[in-house]
This record gives structure tokens, C-alpha cells and sequence, in this order.
């Protein structure tokens, strides 16, 4: 049997604690979690190891004491937020932290804050999630796609400047996977333009770039905690800032009434995270850095393995990205390479391992949801 024969074995025999693989459809890619490599041999793999989240008696009594407080919520006096956004902030070397309901609700906080409206545009990658596409069409702004480079799965810098016009008011990159976009260059671009920089981290917490985390490379930065998330909590986000007046605004928009100093846009809502999910992030964030390691050194493995098999590609980090939080694993699939395993037989093989796998989150600018923006009353002109 060949090298490459053997290896791709190894990979068919090799799963991840938490597994959750996407293809992307151009050449493929495979993106997953990697918590903890475990045995080669499939049948014994232990099924505890693939469940996710990771949870023991410190988040069942973390719940208990925010219930037998009777103080719920926020406005309730609770201090479990406010220690929650502490800690948060102190970890990714922020000076200000607002937990919000989701990482939708922490980035709509983000362009609310900002005052992003009707008229303005937005510039963010077509390679990710529906949410960072619908909170700008949720602040009655256009997003403007500027496309992703095929080896990191990132905002292709080099094709922003292009994209942007008088109208435009903000770049949105977002740390698709846990991978860093190139940070210098959006942020020499936007500089040149005199645009804000609201970095979309909401797979990213503890990813590096230049070895300061992500989420303090612009203005601000939007964390997700939901269920699948690394830190999680089933619904919740976070943004994180430095800049005080910014942060006033953000909190006075996440909250009916506002309650900091002269940082009204006019505009507001209510995207308050509770306690009990402060409580889950608290208890969460004690094995949280212990698991984050567990994926980068794991994921520097399979990628060192992956990286000597003809046809598979992992995704590169970008220039300046010194570490990702591997959220999803990412790699390119070449099908050319593989003659009797086309992609699908791909992917199901995989999931068939328990190496949970699919084809990535497509090309968002061609989906019927962003299409149907061409026909929306409120757009069409």
C-alpha cells in the first residue's frame, strides 16, 4: 500500500471530540472542531467524546444558585452578567465587554451603536453565515459582497478598495471557522477610506492575530455563545471594545433606557443576556482555555498530516492570524485527486465515522434569501 494510500486511511480511522465538518462547494473544504483526537479505530470510538457541550456539577450548581436567588435577570441587580463581561473582556485584552442574547444581537448592537442606516452600505464576505448578511439588511443597509480568498476562506483584502464608495460606512470581516481575517490590511483600508471596522468573531474567541486576540481590531468585535459555539451557553453573545464613548452607546442600545452618559443614537432595543445563561458562560469559562488548546494543538496535528495527502488542502491562515480558535476545521477538498470518492460519498463516509461533515455554508450572495433583496420594497429604487 501507497504513503498516501495509508494516510487516507488513517484520516478515514481518525475522528475529533465534537465533530462538525463543512465542505465548502468550490473545490470543497472541510471545516471541524477539534477538541480531542481520540482512537483510530471507529468501532471504539466512546460515544461521551463526540457529545457537545462539555458540562459537569459546576454548571448544574451555577444554574441552581441564579434560581434559588430569584434574581433572573439583569435588570434584576444579578451579578453574574457584570462578572461574566469582566472576565470576558480581561481575557481577550478588552476594556469593555457588553453580553448580549446572541452574536446577532451583539453585532445588530454593533450597527445600531454605529448608527448604520437606510442609504449606508456595508461591506462584508459572501463565505459565511446568514446572520452577518441580515443584520445589515435588518439596519436597512446594503450589504456589498467583496469575495473570499480560496486558500484561507477570508475577506479578500486586495478586493475591498474596489468595492467601496461614498455610500459605504463599515467593513464587516468576519473570522470565518475561528481563522483570522487579515486584520492589517482591512484596517489599512479602512483607514484610507475613513470607514469603521466591526470584526464579526462570533466562531473566534481566543484566536490571535499578531498575538493579540481577535475582536479588538476594530472598533469593536461580536461574539457568538451559542449552542455549538466553543464557549457556550445555548444562546448569547458578546461585544467587546476599547473605545469608552462606543461602548456607552453599545450598552445603551442593548437595553430599553439606556442608562450611561449622553450615548443615545436615537435608537435602541432589548438584547439582554440573562443570568442563568451569565451563570452557563461563568461555569463554562473555567475548562474554556484548557479545551481551546486541546483544538489548536490538535489541529496543528491534523494539519501537519492532512497538508501530505495530494488532493486535500487545509485552509491557510492568513497573514498575521497566530492562531485560530478552530471553531471548524477547514480544508479544501479536490475531487480530481480522488477518482472513487467524489465529495458526497466523501462527507458521508465521514459521518459515518462520526466526524459530523458537510459542504459548507455555499455561496451566500447567490441563496434565494439574499436574492429576494432585489424585490424588497424598502431596497428597490
Amino acid at each position: 500500500m501507497s504513503t498516501s494510500q495509508s494516510r487516507r486511511k488513517f484520516i478515514r480511522n481518525t475522528v475529533a471530540v465534537s465533530a462538525g465538518v463543512c465542505i465548502a462547494k468550490s473545490s470543497t473544504a472541510v471545516a471541524h472542531p477539534a477538541t480531542t483526537i481520540v482512537d483510530k479505530t471507529a468501532s471504539r470510538i466512546p460515544k461521551a467524546v463526540t457529545e457537545w457541550p462539555v458540562w459537569d456539577e459546576t454548571e448544574e450548581n451555577a444554574l441552581l444558585n441564579v434560581l434559588n436567588s430569584g434574581t433572573w435577570g439583569r435588570t434584576g441587580g444579578g451579578p453574574r452578567c457584570a462578572e461574566f463581561e469582566a472576565a470576558f473582556s480581561k481575557r481577550l485584552q478588552a476594556k469593555y465587554c457588553v453580553a448580549t442574547s446572541s452574536g446577532t444581537t451583539a453585532l445588530l448592537t454593533a450597527l445600531g451603536a454605529l448608527n448604520i442606516g437606510p442609504g449606508d452600505e456595508v461591506i462584508l464576505p459572501p463565505y459565511t453565515f446568514v446572520a452577518t448578511f441580515n443584520v445589515v439588511t435588518n439596519s436597512y443597509a446594503l450589504p456589498v459582497f467583496v469575495d473570499s480568498d480560496p486558500h484561507s476562506f477570508q475577506i479578500d483584502p486586495t478586493k475591498i478598495a474596489a468595492a467601496a464608495t461614498p455610500a459605504t460606512k463599515l467593513l464587516l470581516p468576519v473570522h470565518i471557522g475561528g481563522y483570522s481575517a487579515d486584520m492589517d490590511a482591512i484596517n489599512t483600508v479602512a483607514k484610507q477610506h475613513s470607514l469603521q471596522v466591526i470584526e464579526d468573531a462570533c466562531q473566534a474567541p481566543l484566536a490571535e492575530y499578531r498575538g493579540t486576540p481577535v475582536g479588538t481590531q476594530g472598533i469593536g468585535g461580536c461574539f457568538s455563545f451559542q449552542s455549538s459555539k466553543n464557549l457556550n451557553c445555548g444562546e448569547g453573545g458578546a461585544l467587546t471594545t476599547s473605545d469608552e464613548a462606543f461602548f456607552h452607546k453599545c450598552y445603551n442600545f442593548h437595553t430599553p433606557g439606556g442608562g450611561k452618559p449622553a450615548a443615545s443614537v436615537g435608537r435602541g432595543s432589548n438584547f439582554r443576556l440573562t443570568e442563568f445563561q451569565a451563570a452557563l458562560l461563568v461555569a463554562q469559562f473555567t475548562r474554556f482555555e484548557r479545551q481551546s488548546n486541546e483544538r489548536n494543538t490538535n489541529a496543528i496535528y491534523l494539519t501537519k498530516l492532512l497538508s501530505e495527502i495530494p488532493g486535500i488542502a487545509p485552509a491557510k491562515l492568513t497573514n498575521g492570524c497566530t492562531r485560530s480558535a478552530y471553531h471548524l476545521y477547514m480544508l479544501r477538498y479536490d475531487k480530481q485527486h480522488f477518482a472513487d470518492l467524489p465529495r458526497a460519498k466523501f462527507l458521508a463516509e465521514l459521518n459515518r465515522l462520526g466526524v459530523g461533515a458537510s459542504s459548507g455554508y455555499g455561496t451566500l450572495n447567490t441563496t434565494p434569501h439574499v436574492k429576494a433583496l432585489a424585490t424588497n420594497q424598502h431596497y428597490v429604487r
